[in-house]
């Protein structure tokens, strides 16, 4: 699953840990998140969406396989 984390992190100018912290996960997990190495719950997702104020399908792009 694609998604704009990091294009939402950097509009707000936070980095990888601060919004690790926000969203109660490790910089690692963003890390992965953001190159693509790690699907997020449907929680973190959620987490991650309420935090950048968008909906989640904003922030993550689901294709269908």
């Amino acid at each position: 699953m694609n998604n704009k984390i990091k294009e939402y992190r950097k509009n707000l100018k936070i980095t990888q840990d601060d919004l690790a912290r926000e969203v109660e996960v490790t910089r690692q997990t963003i890390i992965a998140l953001e190159n693509g190495k790690y699907d997020a719950s449907l929680k973190l997702a959620y987490k991650i969406a309420k935090y950048f104020g968008s909906a989640i399908e904003d922030v993550f792009l689901f294709e269908e396989e």
